[in-house]
């Protein structure tokens, strides 16, 4: 064989990874590649690309399920459903332009390796929530099932959770299964004004609580809130998703600008507007490759929302941030420094509790500094014994997360 595999099939994956055992070989796991440079820079001896295996297999929209091969465009998944008046609830961003890559190139199955899920995550949950059937193939070059189409399945052991995140380091993936909802028929964005961060996640959290249908939480510190669609605004600015029908929707955001009033003045923006600004935050576009802070490394920090304002606190002034997920989610681009702030930001994270992820950096720095979070004692040792179990020989993505696993 080449040291490129394009395979059709689960069968022509499986003799992809017999060739690699065989021959004590690594493969490189892509679709089209628009996550390529996200963690180490791992040396591969061959590349399975997956982007021949897509399809629509299955789509039932009564059932609300999906099912697609691997490597289908998101694009052409999410299209399909928007006919039918229904969406992936995670919403999920796409990574490309942050890389430097066109947009739209995600596929369903990197988007689930990845764990890939937007600012919706606050009220449908993560990507891995929705994945409910899986067909992959493992470093053993065996093909296993797991899960199927319904939304509860308890019969063994839930690998599509283990699968997904682990960025085709336990299995390939040849087919997946989704649960997928409908689409709110309306939505609108109440906007307060002029709030610290402490003061936004304070403002967040009294939101969250109530039982309103918040579909989006984020604040965007002044310097940052004019970057985004759907802003003009010169101060900080924080803002909460509201979806729904359009006959409950005033109401809806009335209620909302009361349980945020004791906090600033507000505004709202109509539908169009709150589309293209969420749009702006699913896909971080002020840190996009070639704009005005593309040539920074980014950063992705996740924490319990409550502890977002204090991780934020102990970073440079002179990083670029805000706050997604309720103050749960933060992207940091720090300045251009030799570790690419990884020193700073791992010991703010160390100090609430958290991860980091390295998302963009230059090849040397994502290299020398861990760019997954780092993982020591009990927690390393399962990492290494799944990973083992799943792929003894270290054939597939070895490295891409941690050096030697």
């Amino acid at each position: 064989m080449s040291d490129y595999h394009k395979p059709s099939d689960h069968k022509d994956i499986e003799a992809a990874v017999q060739w690699a055992i065989a021959g004590g070989k690594s493969l490189e796991i892509i679709g089209h590649g628009s996550k390529r440079l996200v963690g180490r820079p791992a040396q591969y001896d061959a590349t399975l690309d997956l982007s021949g295996m897509a399809g629509i297999t299955l789509y039932e929209p009564e059932e609300l399920i999906l099912s697609a091969r691997a490597g289908t465009p998101l694009a052409e998944i999410t299209a399909l459903l928007a006919s039918n008046g229904q969406e992936l609830a995670f919403e999920p961003m796409d990574y490309g332009p942050l890389l430097g890559g066109a947009p739209g190139r995600g596929t369903i199955g990197g988007t689930l390796a990845a764990n890939v899920s937007g600012p919706r995550r606050v009220r449908a949950g993560a990507a891995r929530d929705h994945f409910l059937g899986v067909v992959a193939v493992s470093g053993r070059g065996e093909t296993f099932k797991s899960g199927g189409r319904v939304v509860k399945n308890v019969t063994g052991f839930d690998l599509c959770k283990l699968l997904a995140g682990s960025w085709g380091t336990l299995g390939i993936l040849a087919e997946v299964t989704l649960k997928v909802l409908p689409q709110a028929k309306s939505e609108a964005t109440l906007a307060v004004f002029g709030l610290t961060d402490s003061e936004a996640a304070a403002a967040m959290a009294a939101a969250m609580a109530t039982p309103l249908a918040i579909a989006g939480a984020a604040h965007l510190p002044d310097y940052m809130a004019s970057r985004f669609d759907g802003l003009d605004e010169a101060e900080a600015t924080t803002v909460f998703r509201i979806e729904g029908i359009a006959a409950s929707l005033d109401e809806s955001v009335a209620s909302l600008k009361r349980a945020v009033r004791p906090f600033g003045a507000s505004a709202t923006l109509d539908q169009a507007a709150s589309r293209r600004l969420w749009r702006s935050i699913r896909d971080a576009q002020p840190f996009w490759a070639g704009g005005p802070c593309g040539d920074r490394p980014l950063w992705r920090i996740s924490a319990a929302p409550s502890k977002g304002c204090e991780i934020a606190a102990k970073i440079t002034p002179a990083a670029m941030l805000f706050y997604d997920w309720a103050g749960g989610l933060i992207w940091v681009a720090p300045p251009v420094t030799q570790d690419c702030g990884a020193g700073e930001i791992r010991r703010a994270v160390a100090a609430a509790g958290g991860h980091a992820t390295l998302v963009r950096a230059p090849q040397s720095v994502r290299a020398s500094v861990d760019p997954f979070h780092p993982e020591t004692g009990a927690l390393a040792a399962l990492t290494r014994r799944v990973k083992e179990n799943f792929d003894p020989k270290g054939v597939l993505n070895p490295g891409r997360m941690w050096a030697g696993v």
